[in-house]
């Protein structure tokens, strides 16, 4: 698959609070609920095998059951089960959506009708941001992570693409659900950072009471 057109117009969704899949980035999950079960179990019967990331809106939807509008759709690259029936997949991100409506049926998880149109960015190569400070960006990270009490890798950081930097830490940081949402939406690489150093900022001046690791 490398153009939406090769998406399907309905896919199986995984309501998740405060999970975050972007496109290109990987995301290990640890299935062991019956209805998410049968939906990996279904979604690897399929060509695409994809499963569709979104955050749950409990101010829409009928008995605080919504979703929020846009997620993120992963292809089940890694697949293995353990001995009590659990399962341990890793979701390649492909593209973000929007959903369309609910589908009603007898399937155990949630189905929607999605648009692929206006993501086909996803679809490309990896972004780059032009305007990234590196030595800025990771000085604020330290002075964040120091005030959590965390550790990291500063040599793979330094190292690391533009993208793959932002988006992990994008996905791995602890964050409010809207804060996620937030950074999933951002139109491209360069707000998403814009928007994560933000966030970051408003931990250090005291906003949140907590910020780990995932």
């Amino acid at each position: 698959m490398n153009k939406n057109t090769d998406l399907p117009d309905t896919i199986s969704i995984f309501p998740l609070g405060g999970a975050l899949l972007l496109p290109r980035a990987r995301l290990p999950l640890h299935i062991f609920e019956p209805r998410y079960l049968q939906m990996v179990e279904d979604a690897l019967k399929t060509d695409e095998r994809l499963i569709g990331m979104i955050q749950p809106n409990e101010v829409s939807g009928r008995d605080g059951n919504g979703l929020q509008t846009i997620g993120c759709a992963g292809r089940i690259t890694q697949f293995s089960e353990t001995e009590d029936g659990r399962y341990m997949i890793t979701l390649g991100g492909m593209s973000r959506f929007r959903v369309v409506n609910e589908v009603e049926g007898f399937s155990p998880y949630r189905k929607c009708d999605v648009s692929w149109d206006g993501f086909e960015r996803d679809l490309g190569r990896d972004e780059e941001d032009a305007g990234f400070n590196r030595e800025n960006f990771l000085d604020l990270l330290g002075r964040y992570f120091d005030a959590q009490g965390l550790s990291a890798d500063w040599d793979t950081m330094k190292e690391a693409e533009d993208e793959l930097l932002i988006n992990s830490l994008s996905m791995m940081l602890e964050l409010d659900p809207e804060d996620k949402q937030a950074l999933l939406e951002a139109p491209s690489l360069v707000t998403r950072r814009e928007t994560l150093v933000t966030l970051i900022e408003y931990a250090l001046r005291g906003g949140l009471d907590e910020g780990v690791m995932q």
